[in-house]
């Protein structure tokens, strides 16, 4: 059996949104404190016996939340088009990452945003 290590880093950014064609009050401009999970899963070890360093996953997230870091993300592609819900910023943050972090025994496997304390949503892709 292959073994697979998750690796998982949390850090924060701060953004306003709008969500157009909603029936309530998020239809109006407001902002959040969102905390993103990104965990990434390791199929081998380098020779350090890491599957990946910690830090190296850590600055990959911190440069994609600095492109959304106090915006309001209406204004910010691909969220000038598409709804900024957290479903559809986690799955950004997803293809995003994938983009920076994926190699061949190194892959994305879930982003998890929370909106709120209470409230996340975790993406994924199989």
């Amino acid at each position: 059996m292959k073994p697979r290590y998750t690796l998982k880093i949390v850090t924060d950014f701060a953004a306003a949104h709008t969500l157009r064609d909603y029936p309530g009050a998020c239809s109006r401009m407001h902002g959040h404190n969102w905390k993103l999970e990104v965990e990434v899963c390791a199929t081998a070890l380098d020779g350090v016996g890491m599957g990946v360093d910690f830090k190296v996953i850590r600055q990959a997230a911190r440069d994609v939340a600095e492109r959304l870091d106090h915006q309001y993300l209406n204004d910010i592609p691909p969220f000038d088009e598409i709804n900024p819900t957290a479903e559809n910023i986690a799955s950004y943050f997803y293809q995003e990452l994938s983009n920076k972090l994926n190699s061949g025994f190194l892959k994305v496997s879930a982003i998890t945003l929370w909106e709120t304390e209470r409230a996340c949503v975790r993406y994924s892709e199989e």
